[in-house]
């Protein structure tokens, strides 16, 4: 497997610290708002890669953080009314529900900020013992970016004294302009948890770096095998974890980095200052998840990806025509069997996970699939191999997991889907008591709704025609 390393900007052969075993961890949300479309387009990305990894038969440790504490969520709460507790708790709630609806799943470890503060207070503390970082008068620790002479070999960028750290506001008393905040003292009554160095909160980069060294670290030359996240992340956010944690252990922190485009609405790219930002939860209201998930995995990670509903829907036809032939084989057993559509698949997603070929791959494999079984109808041997081969892209890519008469039914609003279900009630009833006539006259007004009916030996089906 070859991954894209994103500090050498290359191609590398991805050789695990620990034979057999991969520690992955990908920078998580700040749960302050519903999740948009860069959460989505990066846990997706990670989501694949994790996938990937252990179908190539590695034991894969993934964490993925969750920011619970900062500004923007003392602010929130303020404006709410509510605790910070309630306010992050339901938009970490409404995160894995969107995340689960998109088919991405639940990390090994979900740190949370909160609940790693003794962590966070024993790499500060090193940091302090061995000259890296230093106290101002009104109660900040602040990483001392001089006294790392690797500091910015993660980024890769020159050293300006007119650089920001987004996140940390300048103080007279810092030494580099470079210089951010591990931890931020508080002297009035807003949030505030009490440390060794005075009561105050977390400085943004501190969390993962400890959370790191807590539950992952290797101990070896570097902490971790990947580090993933978005690309605006590259700088400062993992440029400060990196030197964090060389400074504080010893070790580098990751041996490979892997960085996800960004996602843009129209060509703009997505922000929320400029009011283009688009919730998950909508897309949701229009789309079934899957759809949305073959749609953003469909452009290659590192790429930046624009979100616009024409492809959207060029690419949904595309998912269509897998769930076509799902159905064609719908209610037979599936029985594990290896082919070379698989292993070319695998081998696609192999190298630095190329969904372009992966699914050029797959649009040939259903289409060789509906040709088979047009000339071969009864051929039970190619209907296994085309179960085996959906089962293979279901857990590997994670696209065909729905029942593919309900796949159809996406979009039909409760109470029409009601309707349906009582008139199909109503007309196996019918049928039961062999009142064709009635039968007929409610299939009839089932199609009406424009709805198609399938009656197959599982049970009666149904969808919008087409």
């Amino acid at each position: 497997m070859h991954i894209f390393d994103s500090v050498t900007k290359t191609k590398r052969l991805f050789e695990p610290l620990i034979p057999g075993k991969v520690s992955l961890y990908v920078c998580g949300p700040t749960v302050y708002d519903d999740a948009h479309l860069g959460h989505a387009k990066s846990a997706l990305v990670f989501d694949l890669l994790r996938r990937v990894l252990e179908a190539e038969g590695y034991s894969v440790t993934y964490a993925r953080n969750i920011t619970d504490i900062d500004d923007k969520i003392i602010n929130k709460s303020r404006e709410a009314g509510i605790s910070i507790t309630d306010l992050t708790d339901t938009y970490t709630e409404a995160y894995h529900r969107d995340m689960s609806a998109l088919g991405v799943q639940r990390p090994t470890l979900e740190p949370k900020a909160t609940e790693s503060l003794e962590a966070m207070f024993e790499l500060i503390g090193k940091l302090l013992d061995t000259g890296h970082a230093y106290r101002t008068s009104n109660g900040d620790v602040y990483f001392d970016t001089g006294s790392d002479s690797g500091y910015l070999s993660i980024s890769n960028r020159r050293q300006d004294e007119a650089d920001t750290q987004q996140r940390v506001e300048s103080f007279g008393e810092k030494r580099h302009a470079a210089d951010f905040a591990l931890w931020k003292g508080v002297q009035d009554d807003s949030v505030a948890f009490d440390s060794p160095f005075g009561k105050g909160r977390p400085g943004w980069h501190t969390e993962c770096s400890a959370m790191i060294e807590k539950h992952l670290s290797t101990h070896l030359e570097y902490a971790i095998d990947i580090h993933g996240g978005g690309a605006d992340l590259l700088f400062p956010h993992h440029e400060n974890e990196a030197a964090q944690t060389r400074c504080a252990t010893g070790h580098e922190l990751a041996r490979y980095w892997m960085h996800n485009g960004f996602v843009t609405i129209d060509g703009e790219k997505m922000s929320k200052s400029l009011g283009n930002s688009f919730f998950i939860k909508d897309a949701l209201q229009a789309y079934p998840g899957e759809v949305l998930r073959f749609f953003l995995l469909g452009t290659h990670y590192r790429s930046d990806f624009n979100f616009n509903e024409e492809d959207l829907l060029a690419s949904k036809k595309r998912l269509d025509r897998l769930y076509r032939l799902k159905k064609r084989l719908f209610g037979m057993k599936v029985v594990e069997e290896k082919t070379p559509f698989q292993a070319a698949l695998l081998e696609a997603l192999g190298d630095d996970l190329n969904i372009s070929k992966a699914l050029a791959l797959l649009d040939e494999m259903v289409a060789a699939a509906n040709e088979g079984l047009d000339a071969n109808p009864k051929d039970k041997g190619l209907k296994r191999r085309i179960l085996a081969d959906l089962a293979y892209v279901e857990a590997l890519l994670g696209f065909g997991t729905m029942n593919p008469y309900e796949y159809f039914q996406h979009g039909i609003d409760e109470e029409t889907k009601s309707k349906i279900e009582n008139l199909i009630a109503a007309r196996n009833a019918a049928k039961q008591a062999k009142d064709f006539e009635r039968s007929d006259a409610i299939r009839d007004e089932i199609s009406a709704l424009g709805i198609q009916l399938m009656d197959t030996p599982q049970g009666t089906f149904w969808e919008k025609a087409e």
